[in-house]
């Protein structure tokens, strides 16, 4: 059990100092593997099959660029999250700084965006399980599989799963190992230099629309900043930002740099990984299965920790208070787990299971993507203005000396990062299907703000609640 220690929190008023009792357990390994384990695996193992038939070759520039971009928006929370620890994490800094209607905005688009991606992580799990079993129709074993899967994680967590740190630390090392292993042998193997060539068959534009495909394999690695108050220091978080950002910039590059040399780019698709495909042509049979499950793992992960588990506990603090239905905050008496929650969680993604199956499992698993790259775009935007307001209250001595770690090139990194997210949302509204889904989730909070509001003005629930 950690000390409390003395952290710095501003108010309305000014910069005040608050005594927070934290559970300081985390050294920089473990935090290391919070930033490598939560990028998207699914995006990583089968959404850039897609990405890499807009662009080719040049993929590879477009991958880079996203993890550059995701690397910009750890860094630039680095200070606030380490500052003002939260579970809450980005609700609280923007309600702080830019008021409740963006603060529930910026917390809402995160864990509504994971329940969301319960059914897209849930087909590309289906996907990878559909290798093992070629006989079956893909389409009908990809939701098939999908659904059984799926279930299965829910009924774990519904008895009390609990995901450790050494555990995910293990995942993460075992996986980072793989790509590793991969990219390396791959390269000591030779790869056929023909295949990069033309390296940009699409063009500038081809090349651009790999952007927010890569954003959505990265983006979910910018959790790592809701760990500032399990952190040991502040500065192994300020490492952990950099280091691991690092870490899946490299691996996951060397790793697509070995795809597009061994198979020809014109290949890939979704129907199977293309890092599968290409450990087929390296390994042979047994690394292609080897490769299958180091995706199969990756999405599982996702699965259980994503979608199912943080946002059920999100949701529970949040229906305590009145925000949602009291239905939420129910526990199950022997496992002390949010069982309506969960199962809510449960019925959304199987919906959304059964609408691949009818809409096209490739279609609906590309959609529901692009809508969370959007969605977590915006939170983790407010999130960096909000830090930047931190900054600016707190200034740079007292972060140094209260905070314990302050970010390097300020300005630069933030204004980079808010420019970074303006680029992918100009990106990810390439059709008019995602501008509807878009202007829908967003009327339906809008209406939801608005019932809040209306509630704390009859005084039915508090307006000073911090999830």
């Amino acid at each position: 059990m950690g000390k409390a220690q003395v952290i710095a929190k501003p108010d309305v008023g000014g910069p005040v100092i608050k005594s927070v009792g934290l559970v300081r357990n985390m050294g920089f390994w473990q935090i290391w593997a919070v930033g490598v384990g939560s990028v998207v695996g699914d995006g990583v193992f089968l959404y850039m099959a897609d990405g890499i038939q807009y662009g080719g070759p040049s993929a590879m520039i477009g991958f880079f660029a996203a993890g550059v971009i995701q690397m910009l928006l750890m860094v630039a929370m680095g200070e606030i999250s380490v500052g003002m620890p939260s579970a809450g994490a980005m609700s609280v800094w923007v309600e702080t700084y830019l008021g409740k209607f963006f603060g529930l905005l910026s917390g809402l688009t995160f864990s509504v965006g994971w329940v969301v991606l319960g059914g897209s992580i849930s087909v590309a799990l289906g996907r990878f399980t559909s290798y093992w079993f070629p006989a079956m129709d893909l389409e009908f074993g990809t939701v098939f599989w999908a659904a059984v899967f799926f279930t299965v994680f829910v009924i774990m967590n519904i008895a009390g799963t609990a995901i450790a740190g050494k555990g995910q630390l293990i995942l993460v090392a075992i996986l980072v190992a793989i790509m590793i292993v991969f990219g390396v042998v791959g390269v000591l193997k030779g790869l056929d230099m023909e295949n990069f060539t033309p390296f940009m068959p699409n063009g500038f534009g081809g090349m651009s629309a790999v952007i927010p495909i890569a954003t959505y394999a990265y983006l979910g690695a910018a959790c790592l900043c809701t760990s500032g108050s399990e952190c040991r220091k502040p500065t192994d978080l300020g490492r952990a930002l950099v280091w691991s950002s690092i870490t899946f910039i490299a691996v996951y590059t060397l790793a697509l740099f070995v795809v597009l040399g061994t198979i020809n780019w014109q290949d890939a698709s979704m129907d199977v990984s293309p890092f599968t495909a290409a450990a087929d042509v390296i390994f042979g049979p047994v690394g292609a299965h080897i490769l299958n499950v180091a995706a199969w793992l990756a999405a599982a992960t996702c699965l259980i920790m994503g979608t199912i588990y943080t946002p059920s506990r999100i949701f529970y603090a949040m229906a305590l208070e009145g925000y949602l239905p009291k239905l939420f905050a129910k526990l199950n008496p022997k496992t002390k787990t949010p069982v309506a929650g969960i199962v809510i969680i449960w019925i959304v993604g199987i919906i959304g299971i059964l609408v691949a199956f009818y809409y096209g499992a490739t279609d609906f698993y590309v959609t529901l993507c692009n809508q969370a790259v959007i969605a977590w775009t915006i939170s983790w935007g407010l999130a960096v203005i909000a830090g930047m307001k931190y900054r600016q209250k707190m200034g740079a001595d007292r972060i140094r000396r209260e905070v314990g770690w302050k970010q390097p090139f300020y300005p630069v990194i933030p204004i980079l990062a808010l420019a970074g997210c303006v680029y992918v949302l100009y990106l990810s509204f390439y059709d008019i299907w995602q501008f509807l889904g878009f202007v829908i989730w967003v009327a339906v909070y809008l209406v939801y703000y608005a019932c809040i509001r209306n509630k704390i003005k009859k005084g039915l629930i508090k307006s000073d609640v911090q999830f």
